[in-house]
């Protein structure tokens, strides 16, 4: 029987920014997730008699110009494991563009656990985190729950994401505050490339994430969320200091964007615990506790006008449905 394969949306709070490998999708350093229970994709995938794949996307079968990425991905797991079968792909998107995330990381791994059922590939989940790296970077976290680590590795066997906890009894819950869904002007790869070129702080970003991460690591033991929140918050800034030092500099951020850092800082003075991260684009996801999230979101929807929150929990790894 053809399973449904299940992955959810991440959130990386110790970021990578710069890719050492483009083919591979091998970062220059680690990074850190956190897997979240909102958004998901749900993916199947059935062998057919055709010397093409044919892709459905919520319903509706993509063109061939929409559904290059994914053949070029097909194309890439069949050379891996010397198969020539090809497939007709049925993935429903459970990650609105309002919600403020990519929806690549969870489209990816959903991808990739569908392929290894339906194939009987039987991979362990390091293998099904390579291969849902070579669809999307981001990818390789979500095959897993919780706290998820991206390891860089040199090579296509090395680098690959592992949990460090999947179940944290920690009660961290992520608010997106989404500014705009526009697409952006600098994307994500060209905006890397310029910073790891031209960026005079570049070379230090690989010393500040592996120091951060196991900063990072010892907090989540620790169940200390006020210490993940600020090492969030810091790797954030840092990264976007990369796009600001960068020749000619660029920014992602929007007026809105230095507002709600604005007021993320008076929450905290006020003892209420909110921390921003903040990945390419200009919307800002907010760290808060179980008790906080209410007291940030109407605090936030109160003071700034034209956005939407979504608030996220603790997310599972791969499911099969």
């Amino acid at each position: 029987m053809t399973k449904i394969a299940r992955a959810y949306t991440n959130i990386a709070l110790i970021k990578y920014w710069g890719k050492k490998d483009k083919t591979y999708k091998i970062p220059y350093t680690d990074s850190l997730s956190l897997t979240l229970d909102r958004f998901y994709t749900d993916t199947k995938s059935e062998v057919i008699n055709s010397d093409k794949d044919v892709v459905f996307l919520n319903n509706q079968e993509l063109d061939d110009s929409k559904s290059l990425r994914i053949r070029n991905y097909l194309d890439t797991v069949r050379k891996m494991y010397s198969f020539d079968e090809h497939f007709q792909i049925n993935s429903t998107n459970h990650v609105p563009t309002s919600a403020g995330f990519a929806s690549s990381a969870s489209g990816f791994a959903a991808l990739a656990a569908s392929i290894n059922s339906t194939m009987n590939l039987d991979l362990s989940k390091k293998s099904l985190s390579i291969l849902a790296r070579n669809g999307s970077g981001s990818a390789s976290r979500s095959i897993f729950g919780g706290f998820v680590q991206w390891h860089a590795g040199t090579n296509n066997d090395t680098s690959f994401a592992e949990p460090i906890d999947e179940s944290p009894d920690i009660g961290i819950v992520l608010l997106s505050v989404v500014i705009s869904k526009a697409e952006k002007s600098i994307s994500s790869t060209t905006g890397m490339e310029s910073s790891v070129k031209t960026s005079p702080f570049y070379s230090n970003w690989s010393t500040l994430v592996a120091s951060e991460l196991v900063e990072f690591k010892q907090a989540i033991a620790n169940k200390d969320l006020q210490k993940i929140g600020e090492i969030s918050e810091h790797n954030a800034m840092s990264m976007h200091a990369l796009t600001l030092s960068a020749n000619p500099p660029y920014t992602y951020f929007a007026p809105e964007t230095i507002q709600i850092l604005n007021i993320i800082k008076k929450l905290r003075n006020n003892g209420i615990l909110a921390y921003a991260t903040i990945d390419a684009g200009p919307n800002v996801k907010i760290i808060c506790s179980k008790e906080s999230v209410q007291k940030v979101k109407d605090f936030i929807e109160a003071n700034i006008t034209g956005i939407s929150t979504v608030e996220a929990h603790i997310g599972r790894g791969i499911e099969y449905i």
